[in-house]
């Protein structure tokens, strides 16, 4: 097992590579696995994986056999490939790197490797349906080699402006670029410019195109609990498991892939859909790892996912002082992140996630220096972890935010105590 890691780790060094010429070959090698089962294909700039785990799990619920593909893992490679929410057999991923190994005939990178992986899996245990994450962007993307029933676009913001263009009309068109022929496209993207590029794509290429608040909406009641009204469905009284408002919008989201997959023949009853929404379970995201004091795991790690923490952290939880724990990859904006969290934040630790990406903390400080005057900076995640706890009252809340990474190390931290205050 530790050869095949050691092996998936060495393709990192190749970067990233936005073309889908390497990968498209090496699948037609395989046989293109990705066409021998129905797929959802989820792109966006924040909720991806959220979507994917709320369109899962109700699609189980109905007793189908699910393929899930995100990124990235937090704790263990093999949580970026599962079938009905158990992460791929270690002994399966060892063969199945050998394979895509042997078909090699040119460079691929990580996340290329890692696509034609989940795809080959998903094929030889015959899913019926694989839900599947966009790494980056989406035309160029190398998930973007299948051919979905629904193309989703959660939404769009700034992001990876190196590779996707600096303005919001680029990016979408990038974003778009999962949009196929014929197909359907459901998105809760909003702005004027972004809507009319998908919109445009969509018309070029004969596809259909919902949107929330228009084709698909909403009714938010008291507690978390929701309706929707979709394209040809509607459910009433319906709650997710997913702390967050944000999660109202994408469970609509996987709400209108149902609408449309039973649109198309696929039988979903209401029951698998409410059951589905009530049991869904997905790690690292506004996640309670512990009580007394609270310790709230998130993932955000770009403006707009850290304006719905901040919104969600007062609805959601309540505490008399809030301890924030900050690490982030270098390549994020990282000072937009901070001007949001820093007002709601009465004390931050700057660490650094043992990834080779990570921003400095010399360069977090830079900005935090300016605008808060409770900062202090540990690198090492693990002591940043074990200040904030030595910091924080029974009445306060201590929230880890900034990147995947710093989420899956802190939940290592946290992994040996699993028999006192951690919540499973």
């Amino acid at each position: 097992m530790q050869d095949s890691l050691s092996y998936l780790e060495g393709l990192k060094q190749r970067g990233i590579n936005l073309g889908i010429g390497p990968i498209s070959r090496l699948l037609t090698r395989l046989d293109n696995p990705q066409t021998k089962y129905k797929t959802v294909l989820i792109g966006g700039t924040n909720g991806k994986g959220s979507t994917a785990a709320i369109l899962s799990s109700i699609l189980m619920k109905e007793g189908m056999k699910v393929g899930l593909y995100t990124s990235p893992h937090m704790c263990d490679f093999r949580e970026r490939i599962r079938i009905n929410s158990c992460m791929i057999p270690e002994d399966e991923l060892c063969a199945l790197v050998d394979k895509v190994k042997g078909e090699i005939k040119e460079d691929v990178t990580y996340f290329e490797f890692t696509t034609a992986l989940a795809f080959l899996y998903f094929s030889r245990c015959e899913v019926d349906i694989a839900v599947v994450e966009v790494g980056m962007g989406g035309r160029l993307d190398a998930t973007n080699l299948m051919f979905p029933e629904v193309s989703v676009i959660t939404n769009i913001s700034l992001e990876h402006q190196k590779y996707l263009g600096n303005d919001l009309e680029s990016i979408a068109r990038e974003k778009g670029g999962i949009i196929k022929e014929n197909g359907i496209c459901v998105t809760a993207a909003k702005g004027r410019k972004v809507i009319d590029t998908l919109e445009k794509i969509c018309s070029q290429r004969g596809s259909a195109f919902y949107k929330t608040g228009r084709d698909i909406r909403v009714r938010r009641f008291g507690k978390g609990s929701f309706s929707y009204y979709g394209i040809n469905k509607s459910y009433r009284g319906l709650r997710s498991s997913l702390a967050g408002g944000h999660q109202i919008e994408n469970a609509a989201l996987a709400l209108a892939v149902v609408d449309i997959l039973t649109a198309k023949g696929m039988d979903i009853n209401d029951n698998s859909v409410v059951e589905g929404l009530r049991d869904v379970k997905w790690e690292g995201r506004l996640e309670l790892v512990s009580r007394n004091p609270g310790i709230v795991v998130d993932g955000a790690h770009n403006p707009a996912g850290i304006s719905s923490l901040c919104n969600s952290l007062p609805a959601d939880f309540s505490y008399r002082r809030l301890i924030v724990v900050f690490g982030v990859l270098r390549d994020k904006d990282y000072a937009g992140m901070l001007k949001r969290l820093m007002p709601l934040a009465d004390r931050i630790i700057l660490t650094r996630p043992k990834e080779e990406r990570a921003a400095r903390i010399e360069d977090l400080l830079s900005v935090t220096s300016l605008y808060h005057d409770h900062v202090e900076a540990i690198a090492d995640s693990a002591e940043a972890l074990a200040r904030a706890r030595f910091l924080a009252g029974v009445d306060d809340l201590v929230c880890i935010t900034g990147s995947l990474y710093l989420v899956g190390e802190i939940k290592e931290h946290m992994s040996f105590d699993l028999t006192k205050d951690r919540l499973l």
